[in-house]
């Protein structure tokens, strides 16, 4: 964060060349935001904020916060995902007193984001964009920053585990049904068929993310 604030200026020359100074967040005022999908997490322990010369204030708090997502995992494992992270102040109007800006563009944001990614875990971060707008409530319009993130999830996984046994076990039931094989070994290859189809399903509604709205479609077939 970065705001300024002219009361808070003096001249480098007349205090030893000091041109900025670390102060505890609380000594001026700061900026009050919020993250409006944020469901827990934990705080910054790091509230500081430095102080230039020319009333500029700079604050890098780290934050880790748990956000609540609508996924659409109809093409689970091969589905991309979109959510959204708003930050907002509802205690001054946009208008008058309050306005949040951009200071980079998405393209440099995204590139900053990527080099943060210390493992390479499920989800791969495809793209990010940035929405500006003003909020309406109680007739008041409140800034509102979004950072929509979208994710790639990574089907590697869940092909070999999953999708490529599933295909194989369908080949092996139409190899049986169709081969030359007597009735009693048919009936022996459909009963361990059964079973096999039965532990993929097992591991398969263990894997599955739930929804309520439309299951995966890997899980209607």
């Amino acid at each position: 964060q970065e705001w300024q604030n002219p009361f808070a200026t003096w001249d480098p020359r007349d205090f030893c060349n000091i041109s900025e100074i670390v102060l505890p967040m609380d000594t001026y005022w700061s900026p009050p935001v919020f993250i409006l999908e944020r469901v827990n997490g934990q705080n910054p322990e790091l509230n500081y904020v430095v102080l230039m010369h020319n009333g500029s204030f700079n604050s890098t708090r780290p934050y880790q916060v748990t956000l609540t997502c609508s996924l659409i995992i109809f093409k689970f494992p091969f589905d991309t995902q979109m959510c959204n992270l708003s930050i907002a102040s509802f205690l001054y109007p946009a208008v008058t007193d309050f306005v949040m800006k951009m200071r980079r563009t998405p393209a440099e944001m995204m590139k900053d984001s990527q080099s943060f990614f210390l493992t390479d875990g499920e989800w791969k971060f495809t793209n990010l964009s940035i929405i500006e707008y003003t909020e309406t409530m109680d007739d008041k319009g409140y800034s509102v920053v979004t950072y929509v993130i979208s994710m790639e999830r990574r089907p590697t996984l869940y092909i070999l585990n999953l999708i490529l046994p599933t295909c194989a076990l369908y080949l092996l039931d139409m190899a049986v049904l169709l081969g030359p094989s007597s009735l009693k070994e048919k009936i022996n290859f459909q009963i361990a068929i059964i079973l096999g189809s039965s532990m993929l399903a097992v591991i398969l509604n263990n894997s599955l993310p739930t929804s309520s709205n439309k299951p995966p479609i890997i899980g209607t077939h």
